[in-house]
């Protein structure tokens, strides 16, 4: 837990966010989706059973793709968050958003 908290930390403030937002349920969701670049409505979309797997997987491979990674990595921090968030904040990805 320490890891993706960390890793999203940096990776919040490398795309020009509050890293501390990644501490506050919710409204961590809404500052992920301001970096994957999708619309806010889509936060309603995470509270539906089934549908919330879906678009946390389409979130997941935005964030990856505006820091320069491909759709591997974007499932990689949908399942692997422990290890993908972590590789994105601290690694040399740089968001470009």
């Amino acid at each position: 837990m320490v890891l993706v908290i960390a890793g999203m930390w940096k990776t919040f403030a490398k795309a020009g966010k509050p890293g501390w937002a990644c501490l506050i349920p919710i409204y961590n969701l809404i500052v992920l989706l301001e970096i994957a670049g999708k619309e806010l409505w889509w936060i309603i979309l995470l509270f539906i059973p089934v549908v919330n797997f879906v678009i946390l997987i389409l979130v997941s491979i935005a964030v990856a793709e505006k820091f320069g990674k491909g759709a591997g990595f974007g499932l990689g921090l949908a399942f692997l968050p422990m290890f993908f968030f972590p590789l994105l904040g601290f690694g040399d990805a740089q968001y470009q958003g």
